[in-house]
């Protein structure tokens, strides 16, 4: 990929779209053009999909918009990767996203070669306000996307019967976490949210804003995650055939979905617990002290009542954790909805803004 001139750009910005851009072609380095076809389930996205929709973003907001006289690379690629965005143009159906043979990833290649090369003719003069705002929440918008091509390929690689390694090399081991510690707080009225973004504040997204307050009951935040050790003593003591644990709704899923551990937990041959990474397949003894990830709300829930009423910890309610899972939620950062859904949670892609480069490499490791 061509750099971008600073000349029209603030030069950090201009670095941080040849980086960012970068980065996303880096993570596909180790897949196959069969491998970018892949979407395992209707909620993922295949890899060159991933691939496309990101320079479609900066094709249709920013090109199209500010470069006069600009020539899209293909005159249906304005529909054929718009994901939800409405206003712009209708969009094929998410889950059929794995039908399109055509184009071919090189053709996707060569799409984001066109676009940054406009990019660059772009910046090489003055550049609009409004054109350098998209282009930092398209970057950003990027960043998910490289997040999401992750988590995607982990689940396409976990029901491929051969559970294929994306990254090659041991995973980075774990310390010992210390024990576990609690701070309360008061709860009530408080601010939550960014107020209205003003020049040299960072970038937020629009459903960050505005700043406004909610009444919190009084919580507690553990020091740390919940680990794997932890939660496999959940398991052992019959956590997923209780149904006093677990909500009606999250019991009738466990039966229905036959959930018996996580989202890529399995038994070997021998009848030992292995975690599937993006590095194969890990004994989970390996990763005792690391946080328990890809659980859904349900799970969160019951394991909060288990571990109230064995451990008398207060994440339940009265001890018991019948009824209140408040402080637990804190402590895992896990959403109060969605309780079925388990592909795309975890600890390790908590957070959905900003994340580097460097990070991403940490994390291709789980």
């Amino acid at each position: 990929m061509s750099v971008l001139t600073p000349a029209g750009l603030a030069e950090g910005l201009a670095e941080e779209y040849c980086r960012v851009r970068s980065r996303s072609l880096a993570l596909c380095a180790p897949l196959t053009p069969e491998d970018m076809m892949v979407q395992a389930c209707a909620e993922a996205s295949p890899a060159k999909w991933h691939l496309a929709h990101t320079t479609w973003f900066f094709e249709t907001f920013v090109l199209r918009e500010f470069v006069p006289g600009y020539q899209p690379f293909h005159p249906d690629f304005v529909w054929l990767f718009n994901s939800y965005y409405n206003a712009v143009s209708a969009q094929p159906e998410k889950k059929l996203r794995a039908s399109f043979s055509r184009p071919t990833a090189d053709e996707i290649i060569a799409y984001r070669h066109h676009v940054d090369a406009a990019m660059e003719e772009l910046a090489r003069g003055a550049v609009a306000e409004e054109a350098r705002t998209r282009i930092v929440l398209g970057l950003n918008h990027e960043q998910q996307h490289q997040e999401l091509l992750l988590t995607d390929m982990k689940h396409a690689f976990w029901v491929n019967p051969l559970h294929p390694v994306y990254a090659e090399g041991a995973l980075a081991g774990a310390k010992e976490e210390p024990p576990v510690s609690w701070t309360d707080y008061a709860g009530g009225l408080v601010e939550i949210g960014v107020r209205a973004p003003r020049a040299g504040d960072g970038f937020c997204f629009d459903n960050e804003t505005p700043r406004h307050k909610v009444y919190l009951e009084p919580y507690r935040v553990a020091n740390r995650p919940v680990t794997c050790a932890e939660y496999l003593q959940f398991m052992q003591d019959g956590g997923y055939t209780r149904p006093d644990l677990w909500l009606a709704e999250g019991w009738t899923t466990v039966q229905t979905e036959r959930w018996k551990a996580p989202l890529y937990w399995r038994r070997d041959d021998e009848g030992a617990w292995q975690v599937f990474t993006l590095r194969g397949l890990a004994p989970l003894e390996e990763l005792m002290a690391t946080p328990v990830c890809h659980i859904s709300y349900f799970e969160a829930d019951a394991y909060a009542r288990w571990e109230a009423a064995a451990h008398g910890s207060g994440m339940g309610d009265g001890g018991c954790g019948c009824g209140d899972s408040r402080e637990f939620y804190g402590r895992r950062g896990l959403p109060p909805q969605g309780g079925g859904r388990r592909i795309q949670s975890g600890a390790a892609f908590r957070r959905r803004l900003g994340v580097d480069g460097e990070r991403l490499s940490a994390l291709s490791g789980i």
